[in-house]
């Protein structure tokens, strides 16, 4: 099927310079039914969150090409890969200390896939690509 992800294992690590480009999300799913007396009956669907990471950064044309070619190495989008968040370290660490290029360390790590189409506006210096994030799929 178009769309699907290829596997869960993850093929490449995200440059170091492109993971301070994204925040943290997190996304309780639950289902809600609002009665007519305005009381709300709340279920949740997940124990846990669901994290997605957001472009929020405004990219020069070297890092908005270092994205892009990481984009297409991974299939467009399609092809899971390994991201550092560089806020989720140790105590008394630095921030993106926990970065390592070959993936092995776990300390931060997330496999996540793109989602969301390729859609960029360029404005005098700076590019901002619309529409991707990052979601975690395992």
């Amino acid at each position: 099927m178009p769309g699907n992800l290829i596997g869960s294992t993850p093929n490449g690590v995200m440059p170091a310079s492109l993971c301070t480009a994204f925040t943290e999300l997190r996304e309780y799913a639950q289902l809600q039914n609002q009665f007519h007396d305005g009381t709300i009956q709340r279920a949740q669907l997940a124990q846990t969150s669901r994290r997605t990471f957001h472009l929020s950064k405004r990219l020069s044309a070297s890092l908005l090409s270092a994205l892009y070619s990481f984009w297409v190495s991974q299939n467009g989008g399609l092809t899971p890969f390994v991201f550092y968040n560089p806020f989720d370290v140790a105590s008394g660490q630095q921030i993106g200390s926990n970065y390592d290029p070959t993936g092995s360390n776990t300390q931060g790590r997330v496999t996540v896939a793109f989602r969301g189409n390729w859609a960029q506006a360029t404005d005098v210096a700076r590019t901002n690509v619309q529409g991707l994030e990052l979601v975690e799929v395992a």
